[in-house]
């Protein structure tokens, strides 16, 4: 018995089953994808730029600045981003950014749970209609007789939907709390890598004033200001003696 064979002796909840698991897998495999990125390349960015930091804070942002590909780099860019700013600005712009990015980590946790919650509930539903349909063809004469073996069979392949919709669940479940479990992760990478940052900065403040570029005005004279014109009064007339 293959597989397809399966599939259409299920019943009609098989199909709103291989839409689900169509949409769980796409998600499963894009997140994977996605946390595979972050993992790989993480802590060599987070090293990079507080090492810099320390000597160097123009260098920590343009490095922070190539990172921002990644949320560790983009959320330890988010105060460098500043020409000025304070301890207070500093630290609300990281938790800012880390519940941004916190917020994206978790993106396609919604789909998995409906998954998590509909798939069980379907499978359930196909077994039940496939149940009636069996048991509707039962006449009580036929009882014990080789003419309830064909019900039998449908009832057992009524079974196959609460099969199907069982692992559809089970699969969503285990990369759900997975992925879970690298967002929690995330967490504690972001916390200590801004409590770093935070105390570097508490140590030696860093003055990005200069680091825009200026335009150097040279030998350049600014146009003056149209000044208003006198006009000079006629002189009074001298006296004439009488």
């Amino acid at each position: 018995m293959d597989i397809l064979d399966l599939f259409y002796k299920g019943g009609p909840a098989m199909w709103p089953l291989l839409v689900l698991s169509i949409l769980a897998l796409s998600v499963i495999f894009e997140r994977l994808w996605f946390w595979l990125r972050i993992l790989t390349q993480e802590k060599q960015i987070v090293d990079r730029i507080l090492d810099a930091a320390q000597d160097n804070w123009e260098l920590a942002a343009d490095i922070a600045k190539q990172a921002s590909h990644q949320p560790v780099g983009r959320f330890l860019y988010a105060p460098l981003r500043f020409a000025k700013s304070d301890a207070e600005t500093f630290r609300l712009a990281l938790e800012a950014t880390a519940e941004d990015e916190l917020a994206g980590m978790r993106r396609g946790e919604k789909l998995l749970e409906a998954v998590i919650a509909l798939a069980p509930l379907l499978g359930l539903l196909g077994t039940v209609l496939g149940l009636i349909h069996s048991l509707r063809s039962i006449r009580i004469g036929d009882l014990g007789t080789e003419s309830t073996a064909g019900v039998t069979t449908g009832i057992g392949e009524s079974l196959i939907s609460t099969a199907s919709g069982l692992i559809v669940a089970i699969i969503s479940l285990v990369f759900y709390r997975l992925f879970q479990s690298f967002v929690v992760n995330q967490v504690k990478v972001f916390r200590k890598a801004g409590n770093e940052m935070e105390l570097l900065y508490r140590q030696s403040p860093p003055d990005f004033s200069n680091r825009t570029s200026a335009i150097v005005q040279e030998n350049f004279t600014p146009p003056r200001k149209p000044g208003k014109t006198k006009v000079s009064e006629p002189p009074e007339p001298p006296n004439t003696p009488n």
